[in-house]
């Protein structure tokens, strides 16, 4: 690790902070890494191997997407043993040998955690499926049908239609959000949330360092299964699921109530993480109540930025305003990209430079007050892969082609180096290469000082060396035209970040002429700012 990321590490120490507290984390998508076995899947040996080339980011953590015994339905997120290691990814002995590796080098280990359902081969499933009257015959979402043979109600899936499936066993619907190999667990049933804060303790034992929360709010249905109404908010409509305000679907009132047992767990071990994943038309009252206080979690994102089509300085402005409150009441966490949503430089550059995009977002994102993650790729300028049709996997692709980008683009491999298989470890992997990123390896970029690689580094080492960005207060003072300008203040110390969002130069702002600039993007100076130019000045 560099000695400026040491200092950023010191600082936060002597400021008596826990070590989330601004903290960047990297999202590590497992299947895409790198392989260590040449089977065409990333792997936990390969995490393992790649370990200092993360730490030399300048990160604070690693988050890593789902790596457990699943039968890959929707790649993990259908988890059939909470507790197991997938024999494709490796083995329990790999993850500790990870895990202790990312700690000798100073990273923290956060790992995903699926508790609004499981994969429908999962044990629970299999046992409560097989009456109405066995030991777990509750612990899933089950109801009759109406007299008629119909579903329950009107709820719809997120990927796949109606929200009910059929099983003749039982002769009855269960309940799934997303796939139907994905039932909804019960959390209503104080023996489901008994056994998830087991499956919690068993990790926090293991030692990692906390949890990202997946599709949080999904957790706990109307218990009286009472149907949906109308959405009423305008907005694109691709999918069942987008016709519905989800009201009863999801979004219970109980949900914070399970979130303080889980966190009185967590919090008993120390220097324990959580983030919520937030997403839908509730989000932000969500998110500030799932992190209300001290009882609950650490901190939560959603998808105003990962499903925003466009980057522009009122979107930043009323992403800021949501959560602008002064001291450390509420914090904030931000993803630009991530496994979900189609790379940001391609969303967002609309024919302009990619690089250029790439610089200006890291900026901008190291700027903000809150958390920040950090999609693995990202840090290379890597643009949404294409993936053509016959090559698609994801299902929610594939069912909404060609109306939903999907997942796949943001999923293909890492690129390592300029060989055929780009340094991934696999000649056919299971999502193709895109020939546009071999010119963006890491091998290529380490090469050069002026690289995005490099240039990454650089901009995070200044916010992990300085505590107005880490942690400061943050006031928005100028918005003329397309010009933002970002103040943030800390023990004495006051940062002005300038952000042209516009497709033309301007004058740069008066405040330009105060103190140090540590940081110049994209052309900018004390006189000009081109369109995606910013500045950072002491």
């Amino acid at each position: 690790m560099n000695k400026m990321t040491n200092m950023g590490k010191l600082a936060k120490s002597i400021a008596n902070l826990p070590w989330w507290r601004g903290a960047t984390i990297y999202q590590i998508y497992p299947r895409s890494f790198k392989d260590s076995n040449n089977d065409g899947i990333g792997d936990l040996k390969g995490i393992t191997e790649k370990i200092e080339y993360i730490a030399s980011l300048g990160v604070d953590a690693i988050w890593i997407s789902p790596f457990f015994t699943s039968p890959m339905k929707d790649f993990g997120y259908d988890v059939a043993d909470f507790c197991g290691i997938d024999p494709m990814f490796g083995t329990m002995q790999d993850f500790e040998n990870l895990l202790h590796k990312a700690h000798d080098c100073g990273l923290k280990v956060i790992i995903d955690q699926v508790y609004s359902h499981t994969s429908d081969a999962h044990a629970w499933f299999t046992q409560s499926r097989e009456s109405k009257d066995n030991p777990k015959s509750d612990w899933y979402v089950w109801a009759d049908p109406k007299p008629d043979g119909s579903p329950p109600n009107n709820w719809q899936s997120v990927f796949h239609g109606c929200s009910w499936e059929w099983d003749a066993r039982r002769n009855q619907y269960y309940f799934h959000n997303f796939l139907p190999e994905q039932p909804d667990l019960n959390l209503h049933n104080p023996e489901v949330q008994n056994a998830i804060i087991d499956v919690a303790k068993f990790w926090l034992e293991k030692g990692v360092d906390g949890f990202r929360l997946d599709a949080l709010n999904f957790g706990m249905h109307d218990p009286q299964l009472r149907d949906n109404p109308v959405n009423p908010r305008p907005g694109p409509r691709t999918r069942p699921f987008d016709y519905q305000d989800k009201i009863y679907s999801m979004s219970h009132p109980d949900i914070p109530a399970f979130l303080e047992r889980l966190a009185a767990l967590i919090n008993s071990y120390e220097g324990r993480f959580t983030v919520a994943e937030v997403g839908g038309e509730l989000a932000l009252t969500e998110m500030k109540t799932f992190t209300q206080g001290d009882k609950r979690l650490n901190t939560a994102y959603g998808f105003k930025f990962l499903y925003a089509e466009e980057l522009t300085k009122d979107l930043v402005i009323q992403s800021l305003n949501e959560w602008n409150n002064q001291g450390f009441d509420e914090w904030p966490s931000y993803a630009f990209s991530n496994h979900d949503a189609p790379r940001a430089i391609s969303r967002w550059a609309k024919g302009r430079d990619l690089g250029d995009m790439a610089r200006f977002c890291a900026v901008l994102l190291a700027s903000l007050r809150g958390n920040i993650f950090l999609y693995q790729g990202e840090e290379l300028g890597l643009e949404q892969a294409d993936v053509p049709f016959e090559r698609l996997v994801d299902p929610e692709a594939i069912k909404n082609w060609p109306k939903t980008l999907g997942r796949d683009g943001a999923r293909t491999p890492m690129i390592w180096d300029d060989a055929e298989d780009a340094g991934f470890g696999a000649s056919n992997p299971w999502l193709p290469i895109d020939k546009r990123h071999f010119d963006k390896s890491v091998a290529v970029q380490e090469k050069d000082k002026n690289s995005i690689l490099n240039f990454t580094r650089n901009i995070l080492n200044i916010r992990q060396t300085n505590g107005a960005l880490l942690w400061g207060d943050l006031e928005i003072i100028e918005t003329k035209g397309d010009v933002l300008i970002i103040c943030r203040k800390y023990d004495g110390d006051v940062i002005h970040c300038i952000f042209n969002f516009g497709d033309t130069e301007i004058a740069a702002p008066e405040v330009n002429s105060f103190g140090e600039i540590l940081l110049a993007v994209n052309g900018a100076n004390q006189k000009i700012i081109p369109a995606l130019g910013a500045l950072i000045i002491k």
